[in-house]
């Protein structure tokens, strides 16, 4: 397992690359998380099958693509709320 962590905003992004089990590749997941004070500290958005389970080449391109859906999520929420 590979991971990363990206501060976004009010927003954390904690990016997986997981390895497949008896398949090639590992599998892309991201969970974002709302940064604030303890009532307002939340989850704001999970996905741990990223592009349906896709097998990634190397962990660098999963926690790419995984980082890169975070920020998609964030900036739809942010849109949303304005």
């Amino acid at each position: 397992m590979h991971f990363a962590e990206v501060d976004t905003g009010d927003y954390r992004i904690y990016a997986g690359a997981i390895e497949r089990p008896r398949q090639f590749g590992y599998v892309a997941a991201v969970v974002v998380m709302r940064q604030g004070r303890a009532p307002d500290k939340r989850e704001a958005y999970r996905d741990e099958n990223l592009a349906g389970g896709y097998g990634w080449a190397t962990p660098a391109e999963a926690l790419r693509f995984a980082i890169n859906a975070g920020k998609e999520a964030v900036m739809c929420s942010i849109g949303m709320r304005a």
